[in-house]
């Protein structure tokens, strides 16, 4: 990661750690997720300065460096895309091509329904556009599906499972969330939520080390999981406040790539709602969406030189 830069950028409000390389040509602008940093773009940055771009990765509000405000509400999409569009403004960047993982892709959705104008293109990793519904908050949707132990159902009483993930210790959770490849809608039981035993710790993947699994610990062990958690906590809000956009369609190019084994890609519904003609009609600009074999949800970095070509590919007809 030589050359890589490191800065913090006065954005909405709030100060946001910024890693970047290359000082000229186009923005690309790297949205990570959760529980991660901008540490998850380290085999893209380098790639995409070396042709040409210039590489932009933040540490989203609630992480890493960046400032951490205590309250869920503090956390809604207008906040974080208000963050990204004074990012781009700092930058002197009119537009961005954006990519997105996880929670940094549906935030780069939300950027690109409120301000498709700074958006050249968008390629989203794992997380398809998902429609608001008029008449169902998102909580009670997941809640009626799959139940009170779906993890985005756990994660909303403040404190709760950051006190579960303290039992456990920081470490050993970051390592089973990164290292789990078990498809379908995730949940999170009441007694032992993320099936950690001392005698069989999970052993890392080729893609992530131990000097990896140190950086993030230290990170999250400085920082915690509020501010991460928190966006869960904000979905609730993030649809009322969304009601003006309740049928807007996307209307900038974008590209989607997912693993075959992505939990969120095998929950039910979810292949129906991406192949079926729905996610076509909801994104008119969509490229025919590519899915990996054998891949799971952290494809950037797993699959880091099969994705960044398929971005390159994409990015590069704008």
């Amino acid at each position: 990661m030589e050359g890589i830069e490191h800065r913090i950028v006065s954005v909405n409000g709030i100060n946001m750690h910024v890693a970047e390389k290359g000082q000229k040509g186009p923005v690309v602008l790297f949205l990570h997720g959760f529980p991660e940093l901008w540490y998850t773009w380290r085999r893209q940055i380098p790639v995409f300065a070396a042709l040409g771009y210039r590489a932009v990765a933040p540490d989203l509000r609630g992480y890493g460096e960046s400032d951490a405000p205590a309250d869920a509400d503090r956390y809604t999409c207008l906040h974080v895309v208000g963050d990204l569009v004074a990012l781009l403004d700092s930058l002197g960047a009119d537009q961005a091509f954006v990519v997105g993982h996880d929670w940094g892709a549906l935030i780069a959705w939300y950027l690109c329904q409120f301000r498709p104008d700074r958006v050249r293109a968008f390629v989203s990793l794992t997380v398809p556009f998902r429609p608001r519904h008029p008449k169902m908050r998102p909580i009670e949707t997941v809640r009626e599906a799959f139940g009170e132990e779906y993890y985005m159902c756990r994660f909303q009483k403040p404190g709760e499972i950051e006190a579960e993930i303290a039992i456990y210790g920081t470490a050993q959770v970051l390592k089973k969330i990164l290292t789990d490849r078990k498809p379908g809608p995730p949940c999170l039981p009441k007694e032992n939520p993320f099936g950690i035993t001392p005698d069989a710790s999970p052993t890392l993947p080729f893609w992530f080390s131990e000097d990896d699994l140190k950086y993030y610990t230290d990170k999250f062990e400085q920082k915690g999981f509020t501010g991460g958690l928190n966006y869960y906590r904000a979905l609730d809000l993030n649809w009322e406040l969304t009601a003006p956009w309740t049928r807007a369609q996307v209307k900038v190019p974008v590209k989607f790539i997912v693993g075959d084994l992505d939990m969120i890609y095998t929950t039910p519904g979810m292949k129906e709602y991406v192949h079926g003609g729905g996610f076509k009609n909801d994104v008119p600009l969509l490229e025919e969406p590519v899915v990996l074999e054998g891949a799971a949800h952290f494809i950037n970095q797993e699959r880091a030189e099969e994705v960044n070509a398929l971005i390159h590919d994409f990015i590069k007809k704008f």
